[in-house]
């Protein structure tokens, strides 16, 4: 083989047509410099002809598919395509996750490469970024509290390539709400991977035996008074990430084992291989003879972060297959689940952060409103951690290798005990659920991509004249750059309102920059991030629009803000958030400028190519005000938009527009379907920037940043579009 054979192995050849055979069909494929090809057998020379190949540039992008049954067995699915050639591809599949994150790897390590190589008007950009972690399956422990600010980073590592989040787990379903993002920043408290500065309060409740039990400081207005204030447990368990995930996913026997709220549970929908609807009957113990017992209907979902650690996240849901049930009240789980985070080993052993959080509505009556019942009830459910641990303490069974347990496919379960069961019967004993455990069931992989700049932070506390200095800089860059006449907005209009006030709603407004963090002027060194400071360009204007079919290129339409600009002789940027849909949604903003520094980054990005484009284009979101799940589901981590999702650019005389397809990528799909859902109790925050790489292109500067107010989805309107002459 070539000596520029970048990654090899043997991988199952996956393919959605039913061949008929009971096997796994393995091929043997190879990455070799910017070829990606797959043969029968091992190839031992240069004659062996491929059975298919795929040549990788920087238009091309790797698929997460998921966990899929093939022939009887579990693989994880990787799907392989130009996106200007999606009908070509080449499917691969491995038997564990580590091996399919290692092929990703390598992948995106080649494609990046090509991105990174590629001149935009004559200039070759390098990235400063890092990988830490992956190599030969190892993850990195980015997350481990005690160690993330005293432990080495990232800069002393000798291969610098560009770098993205991998992420395994499709995005969060609609209504469900990651939580563990704030968590994280909670507990590391001064961690400046949160990029805006919102701070959960919490307040110790109780520290026994290791474990401690808090409570969220702070009245929640948009929820019901019978629902409890969010509670979360936080413990430390001497077992791996993986071990710890396959006892919390399981609904098995050896649920018993650690937690005490458990009586049964069974699938009610499997929606794909991360995201499931179950049925979860609570054992409680707070006076039995006189509270009805409690049951669930809820959705859970996971997905494994890119340091090692495992996120399940939990909200009820209403579903036709699991009304209510005789002799039980139906609780609602507002958020909760589990965030399992591998902390540093301690005398050869492993060591994992498990955090659980709940916030539920016992519902009822009566008791319902009872403080002390709610508290007691949640302090039970919360003693999993202490379970956890103790099971863990206990037992030496650790030699098989953990996978991620399999859910059931009740498509095939359905049909053979419809005769047998009951439509709303969905009490299934232990033994039953390790029958339907062995099962197939099929999940989806997941691919979060951003500039992961949780690798890149430096230890706390950083001296503070150093930090003065760095801020300095940056409001010097500010004034430079800062236009010397301010832009009448009276002439620009959109059809959503701007409305500065605090508690107005179905608005917008400009949000500040310095409630974003962005890499400084010294980053290439020193990895530290300052406040953006002020925007590059003004937000004159945003447009809500709703149509039939995906509105494009909406900067053509006469009289928007764009247009006006224009013949005003100044300078666009259209970023058209689209969002699909039953009704396609479009969140339209007109960034003007008097004119582009020539030479400057911005100048660069609006007129490079594509490549350029995708590979620099970033967006900074945050949800200050809203459901708790919402806001850490979105989270604060900087995402390069042009790997994550589709994008595309339309250059104008004088405006760049930039269709940002949203439904292209599951993660953001999934992300968008839970915002849909309660847009209306939001407060958004979205700030949008072009990467800097190279100390020439330092500091980083946004173009702009706004708030998105409670927004209606009935205030949209219909635009009124020519046809694109394209």
């Amino acid at each position: 083989m070539s000596s520029k054979v970048v990654y090899e192995g043997w991988m199952v050849r996956y393919g959605r047509r039913k061949i008929g055979r009971s096997f796994i069909h393995m091929r043997y494929f190879v990455l070799e410099s910017r070829l990606l090809a797959y043969y029968k057998r091992k190839p031992q020379d240069n004659q062996v002809v491929p059975i298919k190949t795929l040549l990788i540039d920087g238009n091309c992008r790797v698929d997460d598919r998921g966990l899929k049954t093939h022939h009887g067995h579990m693989v994880y699915v990787l799907s392989v395509y130009n996106k200007k050639e999606k009908n070509h591809r080449i499917m691969m599949a491995a038997f564990n996750i580590q091996e399919a994150l290692i092929w990703k790897e390598k992948i995106e390590y080649v494609i990046d490469q090509h991105q990174g190589a590629q001149p935009s008007n004559g200039n070759k950009y390098i990235s400063f970024e890092y990988k830490s972690g992956m190599d030969n399956g190892k993850t990195a422990s980015s997350s481990d509290r005690e160690s993330q600010f005293s432990a080495q980073e990232d800069e002393d590592e000798p291969h610098p390539n560009l770098l993205r989040r991998t992420t395994i787990g499709n995005g969060p379903p609609e209504s469900v709400f990651d939580w563990t993002r704030e968590i994280d920043s909670d507990l590391s408290n001064q961690n400046i991977n949160n990029q805006a500065f919102s701070r959960k309060h919490w307040r110790l409740l109780q520290c026994q035996d290791g474990l401690r039990t808090f409570e969220e400081l702070g009245e929640v207005d948009y929820l019901p008074r019978s629902c409890s204030k969010a509670m979360k447990a936080v413990g430390v368990v001497e077992a791996t990430c993986e071990e710890i995930f396959k006892l919390v996913m399981s609904m098995d026997g050896t649920r018993f084992e650690w937690d005490c709220s458990f009586l049964h549970g069974s699938l009610v929908e499997e929606v794909d291989g991360h995201t499931a609807v179950l049925y979860h009957r609570l054992q409680l113990d707070w006076f039995p003879m006189f509270v009805w017992p409690r049951d669930l209907c809820y959705v859970r979902y996971w997905r494994r972060n890119d340091d090692g650690s495992y996120v399940v996240l939990f909200r009820s849901r209403e579903h036709e297959n699991c009304g209510p049930q005789p002799g039980c009240v139906r609780a609602h789980i507002e958020s909760g689940g589990f965030n399992i985070s591998p902390l540093k080993p301690r005398n050869g052993r492993p060591r994992t952060q498990v955090q659980h959080l709940m916030q539920i509505d016992l519902k009822g009556w009566g008791v319902g409103y009872l403080s002390s019942f709610q508290q007691y009830c949640v302090r039970q459910m919360l003693n999993s951690v202490a379970g956890l641990r103790e099971w863990f303490a206990q037992s030496d069974e650790r030699n098989a290798h953990p996978r991620i347990p399999v859910m059931v496919n009740m498509s095939s379960t359905a049909v053979s005990s419809k005769k047998n069961q009951k439509p709303n019967d969905f009490s299934v004993n232990p033994t039953s659920l390790d029958q339907m455990n062995a099962t197939s069931r099929s999940s989806a992989l997941i691919d979060e991509y951003s500039d992961d700049e949780e690798d890149f932070q430096i230890a706390e506390p950083e001296q503070e004249a150093y930090q003065i200095g760095l801020e300095n800089d940056v409001r010097k860059t500010a004034l430079e750059e800062e236009p010397a006449h301010e832009i009448d907005f009276s002439s620009f209009s959109g059809n959503l309102r701007r409305d500065d006030r605090d508690n107005a709603r179905d608005c917008w407004k400009i949000s500040d920059g310095n409630n974003f963090r962005v890499r400084s002027k010294h980053y290439c060194y020193d990895k530290t991030k300052v406040p953006a400071g002020k925007h590059m360009l003004d937000l004159v204007a945003v447009d809500w629009f709703k149509d039939s079919k995906r509105m494009d290129h909406v900067a053509r339409r006469h009289g928007c803000a764009a247009q006006v600009a224009s013949e005003k002789g100044f300078f666009s940027i259209v970023i058209n958030l689209q969002v699909p849909a039953s009704t396609h949604y479009s969140m339209v903003f007109y960034f003007v400028t008097k004119e582009l520094v020539s030479g400057s980054l911005l100048h660069r990005f609006v007129d490079g190519d594509d490549e350029f484009r995708n590979s620099r284009f970033k967006l900074i979101p945050s949800v200050p005000k809203g459901s708790w799940i919402v806001r850490q589901s979105v989270g604060s981590t900087p995402c390069l938009l042009g790997k994550a999702v589709d994008c595309n650019y339309i250059r104008g005389p004088k405006y760049l527009e930039i269709d940002v397809d949203i439904g292209s990528s599951t993660v953001a799909n999934g992300v968008l379907g839970l915002v849909i859902g309660v847009i209306t109790t939001l407060v958004v925050d979205m700030a949008f920037l072009v990467q800097a790489n190279t100390p020439d292109e330092l500091p980083e500067r946004l173009i702009g940043a706004v708030r998105i107010s409670h927004l209606e989805l009935k205030s949209a309107i219909v635009p009124k579009l020519e046809p694109d002459p394209s």
